[in-house]
């Protein structure tokens, strides 16, 4: 990456700051662009999903990987649910959706508060494993609530084999002009369910799997405590990746975080942060992190910035580390700040491997939690800072009264925070499509065809806050 004009500014930018000029491109397709990673975490798009409670799941594991990202699985989530999810997610299919399974007596209450957990809010009514019918909210609507979901429920309008072919799948749905597919296997089974787009989506990504074939994940250790033996036992659960995982990473107890961890001589990639310097970035990679994370402040609900003055703005922190990590062969992934497509597709040019996403995909389908409404009927989800009182009153919860109360005085972030979902892109695909479509155009138009290339033809230009709204679509006429 350069600087237009070979000019870098002398003052700290953020992804506002900064745009990238078009060059000359021998990219005849957005397709043909590959957005593998190359740090070692075996991720095909580089979208990694912050290690936030409100975020970070189950479900938006598998979404994810299927996808080809990876999701990190944060620290408070006790070591034994941690190894549930890693074994639930590492035996998802890599193209059928897990349904909402439900029985022929559950009652329509109940199923409406299970479809809104799928972004096609559908399930599948099933007896003995095998499926009887399929459910959506219109077929709840102006029902009674107590009714019982067999007396409810529809016959499936597709049905395919699991081991379908992504493009059969997607001309059977079509072709049938319904919504989606159950799928079953040789023994007529429910495996899950298949939509239209979904059926699209398997044939434009591949899956982050590991070498059994299972999809990939990553888990976060605190730097406190006993480190090592809670490593240890996250390795033996199938985590693919470690992130040691503190909020200032360049500290003693990260160093000394660090040397436990690799004293277990991992087969994994181990991610260290946070940082914002190349000194930082130096000394973890010295102490034995592959993957550095870059950011303080950035994120939509950190109030670090505003509660300390402590902090970087983060185009110019990514591409200071990033530029540091490579000189020792390492890579850093960019954490916070990214609020557009356009923001992925700049932290990538400046040097990140892969870009983490946190309070963007916590307003979707897939995130823990359950979506309730406003009172204009708007559907959110309540998400929270990882260092807020909320929090923390959960990290802590197995300390005396005293130790709660002391740190429950000094919490930062945000603990109460609606996120409300986009109608147009209700799940987190439908955010990783626009992502990905962005990062794919952006790399044609630096004529790029992998992401490494895209570090080295970019031509980034420093703008005024009148350049950046001037390259913001309008909603309406100006007039």
């Amino acid at each position: 990456m350069r600087f237009l004009d070979d000019q870098a500014p002398s003052h700290e930018l953020t992804y506002d700051d900064v745009f990238m000029v078009p060059r000359h491109s021998s990219v005849g397709s957005r397709y043909d662009v590959d957005l593998a990673t190359a740090d070692g975490t075996g991720a095909t798009i580089p979208i990694v999903v912050s290690n936030m409670t409100a975020i970070a799941g189950k479900r938006m594991a598998e979404t994810v990987a299927r996808r080809g990202g990876l999701v990190v699985i944060p620290q408070d989530i006790p070591i034994p649910v941690v190894a549930d999810v890693v074994r639930w997610v590492k035996t998802r299919h890599l193209v059928i959706d897990t349904a909402i399974e439900l029985t022929p007596t559950q009652t329509v209450a109940e199923a409406l508060a299970l479809l809104p957990k799928r972004a096609h809010e559908a399930a599948v009514v099933v007896a003995d494993g095998v499926p009887l019918g399929v459910l959506n909210a219109s077929d709840c609507a102006d029902v009674d609530r107590f009714a019982q979901v067999r007396d409810v429920m529809r016959p499936a309008d597709v049905v395919i084999s699991a081991d379908s072919d992504p493009r059969a799948a997607f001309d059977a749905i079509d072709s049938a002009r319904a919504p989606l597919a159950v799928a079953v296997d040789d023994t007529g089974a429910l495996v899950g369910l298949l939509t239209r787009t979904g059926a699209l989506r398997a044939t434009l990504y591949t899956p982050a799997v590991d070498a059994n074939g299972g999809l990939r994940l990553a888990a976060a250790v605190g730097v406190n405590g006993d480190v090592a033996d809670k490593a240890a036992r996250l390795l033996d659960a199938g985590a693919d990746c470690l992130v040691v995982d503190t909020a200032h990473g360049h500290q003693d107890r990260m160093l000394e975080a660090l040397a436990a961890v690799r004293r277990l001589d991992p087969a994994v990639p181990v991610v260290a942060g946070n940082v914002v310097s190349a000194e930082g970035t130096r000394a973890l990679i010295e102490a034995g992190a592959d993957i550095v994370k870059v950011g303080v402040g950035p994120g939509a609900m950190c109030t670090t910035r505003m509660m300390t003055g402590v902090g970087r703005p983060q185009f110019s922190a990514v591409l200071e580390c990033a530029t540091a990590a490579s000189e020792m062969g390492g890579h850093v992934w960019a954490d916070g700040g990214v609020r557009h497509p356009r923001d992925v597709a700049l932290a990538l040019a400046a040097g990140a491997s892969s870009v983490m996403v946190g309070s963007w995909f916590a307003g979707t389908h897939e995130s823990p939690g359950d979506l309730l409404q406003d009172s204009q009927g708007r559907s959110y989800k309540v998400s929270f800072g990882m260092a807020s009182a909320r929090a923390v009153a959960n990290r802590t919860a197995d300390e005396s009264g005293y130790e709660r109360a002391k740190k429950g005085l000094y919490e930062e972030g945000i603990s109460s925070s609606r996120m409300y979902l986009d109608p147009t892109r209700p799940g987190v695909e439908d955010l990783i499509d626009s992502i990905c479509s962005g990062v794919r155009s952006a790399c044609t138009y630096a004529g790029a065809d992998d992401l490494a290339s895209l570090r080295e033809r970019a031509v980034i230009g420093v703008q005024s806050a009148s350049g950046y709204n001037e390259g913001r679509p309008l909603a309406a006429s100006w007039t």
